[in-house]
């Protein structure tokens, strides 16, 4: 796989340069043969850009031909991905893993079992990509949530929460980005212990409010409250092509790699 790298650069408020993203384009790389498991709507949508991109979708695996899953190899695929269900996520991953078949997913709402999962990629010396979101903009967001957490926590007249909207047909609540989101808090504001769902649960819990409406991609909001002001990070998503092409970029990110890897590999985001 071949890269093409590029500085992008964030300034602070006077002007001067902050932050510095290495970024990187693919280049036209090698065709590889993907496997879809799941093909729901965001199981479609990867299918379509990754023809776009010039892959072959070898085999879509879904719930009415949950058994082809062991035959990875047979269909000669390079890596998977996998957009499927909670109850699913865990055993489909491990089915990859042990087929020797780089696997990408975004699949949420098992974070209870993640790192027993990448606990087992590194003892399968398996190649798992795993993100809650695979937006670019999401992922810078998740880069300010954890920034703004730090300074936020010096200012207790302001009280935090995310709230998060989806489309209706969205299995879990909260979403996994709203979870990550809150989880970064968490970690930096002194005064919250936990999280609590769509009403609170006592002043050391972060409130999380889970939304379910229409259509909507996904809409995350994280805002600090005061009776003075209010302070907002928000990210919309327009449509699910965003993720999709994340996911897709996860897959080629993957070539001749062995171990777990999350987006702030892809991205070069600095840690923090």
């Amino acid at each position: 796989m071949n890269y093409n790298y590029y500085y992008s650069t964030l300034f602070d408020w006077a002007g001067y340069p902050k932050i510095h993203y290495l970024c990187h384009t693919t280049l036209r790389s090698n065709n590889m043969n993907i496997a879809l498991i799941g093909y729901g709507k965001m199981g479609r949508e990867v299918e379509t850009l990754a023809l776009q991109r010039e892959h072959r979708i070898v085999l879509r695996v879904d719930r009415e031909n949950m058994n082809d899953i062991t035959a990875l190899k047979e269909h000669q695929a390079e890596a998977a991905i996998e957009f499927s269900t909670p109850s699913a996520a865990f055993d489909n991953i491990r089915q990859c893993i042990d087929q020797g078949i780089p696997v990408v997913s975004g699949t949420t709402g098992w974070f209870d079992r993640l790192e027993g999962m990448k606990a087992y990629c590194l003892q399968k010396n398996g190649t798992f990509f795993y993100a809650s979101n695979f937006s670019i903009g999401v992922n810078i967001l998740f880069h300010l949530n954890r920034q703004l957490a730090a300074i936020m926590d010096r200012f207790g007249q302001y009280e935090p929460s995310v709230d998060e909207t989806h489309h209706v047909q969205k299995l879990d609540a909260p979403s996994g980005t709203a979870l990550v989101l809150a989880g970064d808090m968490i970690e930096r504001l002194r005064q919250k212990a936990g999280w609590g769902l769509n009403e609170s649960t006592g002043k050391d819990k972060l409130l999380i409010r889970a939304y379910r409406e229409g259509t909507v991609p996904g809409t995350h909001v994280v805002r600090y409250d005061s009776e003075t002001d209010s302070l907002e990070l928000v990210h919309t998503a327009k449509n699910r092509k965003g993720f999709a092409t994340g996911a897709i970029m996860a897959a080629e990110f993957l070539t001749g790699k062995n171990g777990f890897f999350g987006m702030n590999d892809l991205l070069a985001l600095p840690g923090n």
